[in-house]
């Protein structure tokens, strides 16, 4: 206990010594405001179905955000009953096609951060990294496939697609309910709260793939409604405050690459987790921060 004081301690002295103000009072914010009751109003206002007060949501949504709807397969705001409808919209057919990859983006976003595994070790932002372990849930066996392998963290941000899909096929072995705080995972508050993405809630889904087993974490946030699977449906709310366990070993589901696997009702992050086994490398194009699409090209087996 004294020792995890002692690194949160450091880690935030090292925050507030390299940043500015404003980045300091958005982190502070974050631990001050009542996040879980602020997330239960959201959740419940996004699925009301308020008609043309609805429409006019969305619209203002659309224009603070710069969301781009000629991509949707609905591009008339009018058309979602709620914001939820809206915001899990689904794509044109073909606007984003898979490339010929071992492993492809699954989602729209930015990089918040790529790289190896140093033990079981994630980097999260500089001054900050997180376990494995604590990022699956606790469970040590599960978090040591991946021992020295390699992660990828992709931000979405509000005005991103928010559908997920598989970076490559897989077959679904378990999924994790992990209970947790509700922070945002913008790149500031990743840059200021130690192991973020191992404190807040999120749902953790196990696959075997022809590359080895495969972790995609799907992280909330604050104002995420809900989470969902295209096996279970929405996941939370309910939230139950403990973690939950389900296993697949005895159902065949199985997910082709790029095919949706799950989506968040007012977004956040994907983590995904990959054994040093697959021998994965990172597309050299793939930088902190850059901008990635759904389908491009994430990563290949031995080369870049």
């Amino acid at each position: 206990m004294v020792a995890g004081w002692l690194e949160s301690a450091h880690s935030f002295y090292y925050f507030y010594s390299k940043t500015s103000m404003s980045d300091r009072l958005a982190v502070l914010s974050q631990y001050l405001l009542p996040k879980q009751a602020l997330t239960a109003v959201m959740g419940r206002l996004a699925q009301a179905r308020a008609g043309d007060l609805t429409t006019a949501v969305i619209r203002r949504f659309i224009a603070r955000y710069g969301v781009d709807m000629s991509e949707a397969a609905d591009s008339d705001p009018a058309a979602y009953a709620s914001f939820n409808e809206f915001f899990t919209r689904a794509l044109k057919p073909g606007v984003r096609p898979l490339a010929s990859a071992d492993w492809v983006c699954p989602v729209d976003g930015a990089i918040s951060q790529i790289g190896a595994i140093e033990g079981e070790q994630i980097f999260q932002a500089k001054g900050h990294s997180y376990s494995a372990t604590a990022l699956v849930g606790g469970d040590a066996q599960l978090a040591r496939q991946f021992d020295n392998g390699h992660f990828a963290t992709i931000y979405l941000s509000p005005r991103d697609y928010h559908r997920i899909h598989m970076p490559c096929a897989g077959r679904l072995r378990r999924m994790i309910y992990v209970p947790g705080e509700l922070f945002s995972v913008n790149p500031v508050t990743a840059r200021g709260v130690p192991g973020l993405f191992a404190r807040n809630e999120r749902v953790v889904c196990v696959f075997d793939t022809d590359h080895g087993p495969m972790v995609l974490v799907l992280v909330g946030a604050t104002i995420v409604g809900s989470m969902g699977t295209v096996w279970h449906g929405i996941v939370n709310p309910p939230r139950p405050g403990r973690i939950q366990d389900w296993r697949y070993d005895d159902q065949s589901i199985v997910l082709g690459q790029g095919e949706e696997m799950g989506r968040f009702q007012l977004g956040s992050t994907v983590v995904m987790l990959f054994p040093a086994s697959a021998g994965l490398r990172f597309n050299a194009q793939w930088t902190h921060a850059a901008p990635v699409r759904l389908g491009q090209k994430m990563a290949g087996r031995g080369e870049a």
